[in-house]
C-alpha cells in the first residue's frame, strides 16, 4: 500500500448529467493527487484543495450549461502513503475497513436521514423506511463550495478497505459484508461478489465497488 489515490464517485442528476459530474470529478481529483508535490502541503491540505478544484469544475460546467443545471456526485477516496491512510468523503459513498474479521464503517453519511440518526431523532430503521433517504446534504457541484471530511489513520497488515456507493449498502447490511470480504478470494472477485449479491438484493441504483488492501 504505497502511494496511492483510489475514488468513487456516485453521479446525480437527470439525462447524462450525472455521468458527467462523476467523469469530471474523478478526472480532476486523480490529476491534482497524483502530481501533488511537496510543497503542496499535507497529504490532507492537498485532498481539501483537490476537492475545492474539482467542485469548482463541476459546478462552473453546470452554469455554462442550462441541461446540467444541478447536476452534482457523491465521493469517498483513500489517499495512502506508506502506511498513512487519508479517508475522504462527500456525499453517501462510504469507507468501510476490515480489520481481523471485524467490519468498521470510516466515513459518516452527508445525507438527512444519517444526521436525524446522528442527532438521535430517528432510529437505524427509520432511516431505511424514510420517504427522505435519498436527499444528500453534501456533494460535489451542487453548490460553489463544499467541505469534504477528512480522516488520517494508519493501516495494519492485512487491513481491507472498502469505497463504495449507496447502491451497494442499501441493498447489503453490514454483516452481510463483513462475511463476504472475510473470504480469501481475490480482491477482484470479492468486488464482483459484493455487486451481484446486490443486484439480486434488488439493485435499485448504481452499484460500484472498490477494494484496497494493506500489504504486510
Amino acid at each position: 500500500m504505497e502511494h496511492g489515490v483510489y475514488l468513487v464517485c456516485d453521479g446525480m442528476g437527470g439525462a447524462a448529467a450525472g455521468e458527467i459530474a462523476s467523469s469530471l470529478a474523478v478526472e480532476e481529483l486523480m490529476r491534482l493527487l497524483k502530481e501533488r508535490s511537496p510543497e503542496s502541503g499535507s497529504p490532507a491540505q492537498a485532498a481539501e484543495e483537490a476537492v475545492r478544484v474539482a467542485n469548482e469544475a463541476i459546478h462552473s460546467r453546470a452554469e455554462r450549461n442550462p441541461r446540467l443545471t444541478g447536476m452534482g456526485t457523491t465521493m469517498v477516496g483513500l489517499l495512502t502513503q506508506e502506511r498513512r491512510v487519508w479517508v475522504m468523503n462527500v456525499g453517501d459513498s462510504r469507507c468501510y475497513r476490515l480489520r481481523k474479521g471485524k467490519l468498521e464503517q470510516l466515513t459518516s453519511d452527508h445525507s438527512y436521514v444519517d444526521e436525524q440518526v446522528r442527532l438521535g431523532r430517528m432510529t437505524d430503521a427509520e432511516a431505511r423506511r424514510s420517504p427522505f433517504k435519498n436527499i444528500i446534504t453534501r456533494a460535489l457541484g451542487t453548490q460553489p463550495s463544499v467541505t469534504p471530511d477528512i480522516i488520517e489513520l494508519e493501516a495494519d497488515a492485512g487491513d481491507l478497505f472498502m469505497l463504495c456507493s449507496d447502491g451497494l449498502t442499501r441493498e447489503l447490511e453490514d454483516p452481510a459484508i463483513e462475511s463476504m470480504l472475510g473470504n480469501d478470494a481475490r480482491l477482484a472477485e470479492l468486488c464482483a461478489r459484493l455487486v451481484n449479491a446486490a443486484k439480486k438484493a434488488g439493485g435499485h441504483d448504481n452499484i460500484t465497488c472498490l477494494l484496497v488492501r494493506a500489504e504486510g
